[in-house]
């Protein structure tokens, strides 16, 4: 691990202020995907900034009848919290789909949306990887590819998004709040926070310099059969090969958010239209434009069958 400075901050836009002061700083909340990577010397941060005793560890209602989870909210507390088993149960059954219990402990919502992908290429660092080395190439895309990406990927780069939480925040239609360091706000749809990565894989949110979450908020529920199915390759403490985050209504309509397949949860509004045909019409629409490996052209026929499956229980 490369040396670093460190310090606590206590309020968000000291956090923020810091983050510019410090060339090469980085946040620091549950530390679970961070300090992995700073193990390995794929992190460098010059300087961390603890952003632990900053507050946002609250999950309130909005005006508007939704909910506001700080970006401190822990992974298990998320999980627990009673609205959010009762309106938002997608979001609840996707967390406790991800990590083991210890992790969950220390995860935080915003450092959840902020995990980095776990293509092995990438934690390899004497493999090519444009992601980790912008500009070095990607070994993954002639390499072992079975995990990784078949939809929205490009020329360099096939790495996929592995978060669970995400999933169901973009079936719900959730926004992440974030403060900057001259203290403006401003709200991001969870649409547009993970970016695709052309020919800057590097980039994959749209959060700018010394830009740092608050929060999420989800809208009004809109109640629904919450379903989420994860397929993996063990029955825990593995991430998804496919998995489907879906809200179904009674008339047949529906969200549906697929990860494991793109570099950002994947959601088709205009495909969602199809869901009363079935999982196949429904698929063909939401894959269109699929550019799968031979290692992992499964993963087309993974979809359909998991999606198949959440149908099924859903009664539709």
């Amino acid at each position: 691990m490369k040396t670093f400075t460190y310090e606590r901050v206590h309020t968000p836009a000291e956090a923020a202020k810091a983050a510019v002061r410090t060339p090469g700083a980085k946040f620091l909340a549950g530390g679970t995907n961070l300090l992995d990577l700073m193990k390995l010397e794929i992190e460098t941060p010059a300087h961390l900034i603890d952003v632990g005793k900053i507050g946002l560890d609250k999950i309130e209602p909005t005006p508007t009848g939704g909910l506001r989870i700080g970006a401190l909210v822990s992974n298990t507390d998320l999980a627990a919290n009673g609205t959010v088993r009762r309106d938002y149960g997608l979001l609840a059954r996707a967390v406790l789909a991800g990590a083991s219990g210890q992790l969950r402990n220390k995860a935080t919502t915003a450092g959840n949306l902020l995990q980095r992908t776990r293509c092995p290429y990438f934690y390899d660092t004497n493999q090519l990887c444009n992601k980790r080395v912008p500009g070095s190439g990607c070994a993954a895309i002639a390499g072992f590819s079975r995990q990784l990406g078949i939809i929205g990927t490009s020329d360099s780069c096939i790495a996929t998004y592995p978060g669970d939480m995400a999933v169901a925040m973009r079936a719900l239609d959730a926004v992440v709040e974030t403060v900057n360091p001259a203290g403006k706000t401003r709200t991001i749809p969870m649409a547009q926070f993970h970016r695709l990565p052309g020919k800057t894989p590097q980039v994959e949110t749209a959060l700018e310099k010394g830009e740092l979450i608050t929060a999420v908020v989800l809208p009004p529920p809109v109640g629904g059969v919450h379903i989420y199915h994860k397929v993996r390759d063990r029955s825990s403490y593995a991430f998804a090969l496919v998995s489907v985050g879906a809200i179904l209504q009674k008339d047949g309509s529906g969200r549906v958010a697929i990860g494991g397949i793109a570099p950002r949860p994947w959601r088709v509004e205009a495909a969602e239209k199809l869901l009363p045909s079935g999982a196949k019409a429904f698929t063909a629409q939401l894959l269109k434009g699929a550019r799968p490996t031979n290692e992992n052209e499964f993963k087309l026929a993974l979809v359909e069958a998991t999606l198949e499956a959440v149908l099924n229980e859903g009664g539709h």
